[in-house]
Parts: C-alpha cells; structure tokens; sequence
C-alpha cells in the first residue's frame, strides 16, 4: 500500500494528462457554446428545457478525477477547460473562468468525500451531480437572476443538475472505461479496472 505523500503526489503525466484533457475540452466548450446559440429557437417552447445539454461543460470535471485519481484533478481539469474557452473567445468572457473554479470544486468535492479512494459509477454519478449543482447555483444567481422563478430558473437548475448527472458522471465514467480499454491509461491506476475485451 502506497504511504499518502505518494499516492496524493502529483507525477510529471499527471500534469500533461489533466493539461490535455483540460485543453481539449475547453476547445469543446467553445464549439459547444456555439452550438448552444444555433440550437436556441428549438427551444423556443419550453427555454429552461436547454439545460439538458449542460453536461458537456462540466465531463472534465468528472473526467480528471476518474483518470488522475489525485486531489485537485477533477478543479484543475475544469477550472483549466473553462479558462481555455474564455481565451478562445466564449461569449461569456472571463466569467467563465469563476465558473469552471466553482463547477470544478463540485466534482472535487464528491471524490474528497471518499477519501479519493473510490472511482466507481456510484461515485462518478455523485460527482457529475455535485458538479452540476455548482454549476446550477452559479446560473441560478449570476446569470438567471432576471428571469422567472418557477417557470425558468428552477426547472433550468433542475436540468442542469440531471444534466450533469447523466452526461458528466456516467459519460466520464464511460469515456474512462473506453480510454483504459485503448491502453490510452495504461500509466494511471484506471487501467487497472479495464473492462475485458
């Protein structure tokens, strides 16, 4: 068994790997923000509805921690996607750096609560929720606070969190799975739950 300094120490491919997954992923946040406005008329009949497609901001969250397994992956992975999108040009600036810090400490807080020790679905799914909750108080109180209570910035916080959920934590899940599968891990202790082929 590993004493903790080493098994909290952050090694030179944990930094490149979370670097990577983080720029990345800030590079879809972007595209994804563009997406988000094409898709906005389609939505015409029910606005908050759109937060169903919130998750994808926040898979690094859930991401890094599943594959670093280090305290700080899962904000630094977030934090890091978020600010690469404000410099690619996101329509919602520099704000979106708070944001990602905020949306990060969600995640990072479900994988503390288990003494990052535990990277299995249930937890996955835990940090995609904690993660979306954050995401969904930040809208709810900076960029949602004009609008209707009821019929929007509830039901819209409501599906960001599920969202999150499904997306995030069981699509982190997934997409760690698949990338231990293709020996992507194989310097990461994921690779030592790749599934069989």
């Amino acid at each position: 068994m590993r004493d903790n300094n080493t098994a909290t120490r952050w090694r030179t491919v944990d930094v490149v790997v979370a670097a990577v997954i983080a720029v990345a992923f800030g590079v879809i946040f972007w595209a994804w923000g563009l997406l988000w406005r094409a898709v906005d008329p389609a939505f015409a009949f029910f606005p908050a509805g759109q937060a169903i497609m919130y998750g994808v901001w926040l898979v690094p969250a859930v991401l890094g921690g599943l594959v670093i397994r280090k305290p700080g992956a899962a904000l630094f992975c977030e934090a890091v996607a978020a600010t690469v999108s404000a410099l690619l040009g996101s329509e919602w600036g520099g704000v979106t750096i708070v944001q990602g810090l905020i949306q990060g400490l969600g995640a990072e807080l479900a994988f503390a609560a288990f003494r990052y020790r535990s990277f299995r679905l249930p937890t996955a799914l835990i940090a995609g929720a904690l993660t979306g909750l954050g995401a969904a108080l930040f809208d709810f109180f900076v960029w949602n606070s004009e609008y209707a209570l009821g019929s929007y910035r509830i039901p819209y916080a409501l599906l960001t969190i599920v969202s999150a959920t499904i997306v995030a934590g069981a699509g982190g899940w997934a997409l760690t799975r698949a990338l231990a599968t293709t020996g992507a891990l194989d310097r990461f202790p994921a690779a030592r739950n790749r599934p069989p082929i």
